[in-house]
């Protein structure tokens, strides 16, 4: 299964407020919020949605293919990917523009406001999907993650028209989108992903309901944090996966980008969509507890053990096979 991962390459500027957001606002005048919050830490980390995830689908044994724009400034954080299984190939690299930046503080209840930068990330939308499926052979899955809005509609109607399998994963994009855009990102996906409050902000762009919405995708994974994931597929019962135990959440910057890339490594391994929840599950649970998307290391056992203690040794068993040594 030949994954192509189209989205945001960045570098993350991730800070830590130690208070909570929520104390500093005043209900009576949130229509001039003006605030300052004094970091106790700054820590620049590789990131950007694509990248996060191909990174840890390459960590899982995969050779994905990062499809996005970066500047001139990518030649160190390539090497990186390359050496974690990543193929770069079709990345292409501005003559203009900087690498894209995210700044996100994150308050002691784990609550972020970020500021995303594009740089270069604009000049996605010149990326033709069409040369990157010829050099590799033919693509079985297109994953169109954050990215330039105008690069992610692009993508998905080009899947469309060469009939490519694509996944629709709109994220934080969903605030930049109107109804008209998410409905020609997410129409006849195969999988769309969300988290909770990112599937009720798509169905009132859109105008869709819940069912609507089922009728025009393959698979809906909705992701639930620590109530973990549900699985829904038009005319099935849905199915929920409970999440992996996390004693302590170091940085959520990630998660759900890392869930995304076990999700779709284990598709990869012909494993069913519940073991591919799990996947999903354990792989982001180490990211949570790390500071950083791609810092964090684990063992083939102790993953396996990690999968076994919560959803069993049959499904750790089955994993097993499939992990790299």
């Amino acid at each position: 299964m030949r994954i192509a991962v189209t989205g945001s390459i960045a570098t993350d500027h991730l800070m830590t407020f130690p208070g909570r957001f929520t104390d500093q606002l005043m209900p009576d005048r949130l229509d001039r919020v003006s605030l300052s919050f004094l970091a106790d830490e700054l820590v620049v980390r590789r990131g950007g949605v694509a990248a996060n995830i191909c990174f840890s689908m390459g960590v899982l044994g995969l050779r994905p293919i990062l499809v996005g724009a970066v500047g001139a400034d990518f030649a160190d954080y390539r090497s990186w990917l390359e050496r974690h299984g990543v193929d770069t190939d079709s990345v292409h690299v501005s003559e203009l523009k900087h690498t894209a930046r995210f700044l996100c503080t994150t308050d002691e209840d784990q609550n972020q406001i970020a500021t995303f930068y594009a740089g270069a990330m604009s000049e996605a939308r010149d990326i033709e999907i069409g040369p990157i499926a010829d050099r590799a052979g033919g693509l079985d899955l297109v994953l169109v993650s954050p990215n330039d809005p105008d690069a992610m509609v692009r993508h998905s109607d080009e899947c469309r028209d060469r009939g490519i399998a694509f996944a629709a994963d709109p994220s934080q994009q969903l605030a930049r989108m109107d109804g008209a855009d998410v409905r020609r990102l997410v129409d006849g996906a195969a999988y769309l992903f969300t988290n909770e409050y990112e599937k009720a902000l798509s169905e009132e762009k859109t105008g869709w309901s819940d069912a609507d919405v089922l009728s025009r995708v393959g698979v809906r994974v909705t992701t639930l944090g620590a109530k973990g994931v549900q699985i829904d597929r038009s005319g099935e019962n849905g199915l929920h996966v409970p999440a992996v135990a996390v004693e302590n959440v170091v940085d959520p910057t990630g998660g759900g980008d890392a869930f995304r890339a076990g999700f779709l490594s284990a598709l990869h391994w012909g494993l069913e969509l519940e073991r591919a929840a799990q996947v999903g599950n354990v792989i982001a649970a180490y990211v949570l507890e790390t500071a950083g998307p791609q810092e964090y290391t684990f063992t083939r056992d102790g993953f396996t053990e990690r999968l076994a203690g919560t959803y069993g040794a049959a499904a750790a068993a089955e994993v097993a096979a499939h992990l790299p040594a």
